[in-house]
C-alpha cells in the first residue's frame, strides 16, 4: 500500500444528460454533470441551500455506455472516482484548471439511485429493457440488472 489516498465519493443529481466524446485515438470518452446541495437552517430559523456543481467524466468504456443509455438529466447517482486536475488554454491563450472526478477503468463505480419509473425506463431502454441498478469496473453493458 502507498499509504495515500485520492478518493471522492458523490451523491447527486445529473445538470443534463450525459455528453459522449471521442478522443483522437477513438476512446469513448462520458462527462457528466453533477449536482450536490447541501442546506441547513440559520440561528434565526431561515432555510439556505447551497449547491455545488461537479464534473465526472467517464473513462471506463462498459460504465460510460450504461450511463450514456440509462442516465437522463436529473437522475440522482451515486458515484465514486479520483480527483484530477488539468490543465489548458481557453481561446484566448489564458491557462485555466479543471478539476474533474474520473471514473477510470479499473477504479470507478457508479450506482443508479432512482427508483424505477416506467415513462423514465421505457424513454431511456425503448421499452424492451431493465433498467440497471448498479455498474462497476469490468461491468457488462448489455447485462441486465432489474431493480
Amino acid at each position: 500500500m502507498s499509504g495515500f489516498l485520492n478518493r471522492a465519493s458523490l451523491i447527486g443529481n445529473l445538470g443534463r444528460d450525459p455528453e459522449l466524446r471521442h478522443t483522437s485515438s477513438g476512446a469513448r470518452i462520458v462527462s457528466l454533470s453533477l449536482a450536490t446541495t447541501e442546506s441547513w437552517k440559520d440561528d434565526s430559523g431561515e432555510r439556505h441551500e447551497r449547491t455545488e456543481w461537479h464534473r465526472v467524466v467517464i473513462f471506463n468504456e462498459a460504465l460510460g455506455k450504461i450511463a450514456e443509455k440509462y442516465l437522463v438529466k436529473g437522475a440522482r447517482v451515486f458515484l465514486e472516482g479520483q480527483l484530477r486536475t488539468r490543465k489548458w488554454q481557453d481561446p484566448s491563450g489564458a491557462e485555466r484548471y479543471s478539476t474533474e472526478i474520473v471514473l477510470s477503468p479499473y477504479n470507478g463505480t457508479l450506482t443508479f439511485l432512482d427508483s424505477r419509473k416506467d415513462d423514465t425506463a421505457e424513454r431511456a431502454s425503448g421499452g424492451s429493457r431493465g433498467e440497471p441498478a448498479a455498474a462497476g469496473p469490468g461491468a457488462d453493458p448489455d447485462d441486465e440488472i432489474p431493480f
